[in-house]
């Protein structure tokens, strides 16, 4: 009996020290854990995306500019939850900015703003920023251009008034084209090509592309030509003497009287 009463002593004991046992091993390892917890370096804030190649494409629609804004996100820069996209424009009538916000999925968006007036350049600006989270990455902005020429208005006479290759009054001038996006020249590498080749047009493709030193960072030219031409009172159409023996008015005034063939 006092055997029985010995061994059950002797389990009593055992299973208090191996809970005392289990008991320090649980603070020790909790305390580990608080350690290791204070004293890691917090982690890194994740930085947002950053965007790259903004290039816009500008076209006119009645008083306005349709600027078509595209870009890229650079890879391995962070992740984007959302994305601002602002539009500004600057002209001797017209000064404005257009911001738009979308999900950080987009890589294009159209933004309408004030068109200039005829006779007027707008100096464009197209940005992007990348947010995530609370933190906005750095702005990226690509500058532009929108020429357009003094317009005649029907029966208008222009002054100076542009002398004819054929005969008869005319009764009308018109400016080709009504308005062109222009690049910036960077660096003046247009102004450079051209100091090279004197003689040599610029334009590869008449209103679309030019020489890569003419070319701007939209993939625009960096140059504008237009070319009058002149609507005489018996109705034909004719270039004016400062548009002939031009290549490039040469096309221009093909699409002219095509328009009104059609």
């Amino acid at each position: 009996m006092r055997s029985e009463e010995r061994h059950g002593q002797t389990d009593g004991a055992l299973g208090r020290r191996r809970w005392l046992i289990f008991g320090i091993l649980a603070v020790v390892i909790g305390a580990a854990i608080g350690l290791y917890l204070t004293l890691r370096p917090p982690p890194k804030p994740v930085a947002p995306a950053e965007a790259a190649d903004v290039q816009s494409a500008v076209t006119q629609e009645g008083d306005s500019l349709q600027v078509i804004v595209r870009w890229e996100l650079a890879p391995g820069a962070g992740q984007a939850e959302s994305l601002r996209i602002e539009v500004r424009i600057d002209s001797a009538s017209a000064t404005a900015a257009r911001v738009r916000g979308h999900a950080g999925g987009r890589r294009q968006d159209t933004v309408y703003v004030p068109a200039p007036r005829p006779g007027e350049t707008a100096e464009g600006l197209s940005c992007v920023a990348a947010q995530y989270h609370s933190m906005i990455s750095r702005e990226r902005c690509t500058p532009w251009r929108f020429v357009r020429p003094l317009a005649q208005a029907p029966g208008a006479r222009p002054a100076p008034q542009p002398k004819v290759t054929a005969a008869g009054q005319p009764t009308r001038i018109v400016v080709q084209p009504s308005g062109l996006q222009v690049d910036p020249d960077v660096d003046g590498r247009c102004a450079a090509w051209q100091t090279r080749h004197p003689t040599a047009s610029a334009w590869i493709d008449v209103n679309r592309t030019a020489v890569p030193a003419c070319t701007g960072p939209n993939n625009r030219p960096t140059i504008a030509q237009f070319c009058a031409f002149a609507e005489l009172a018996d109705g034909r159409r004719v270039k004016t003497a400062n548009s002939a023996n031009n290549p490039y008015c040469d096309e221009l005034f093909r699409a002219w009287a095509r328009e009104r063939a059609s």
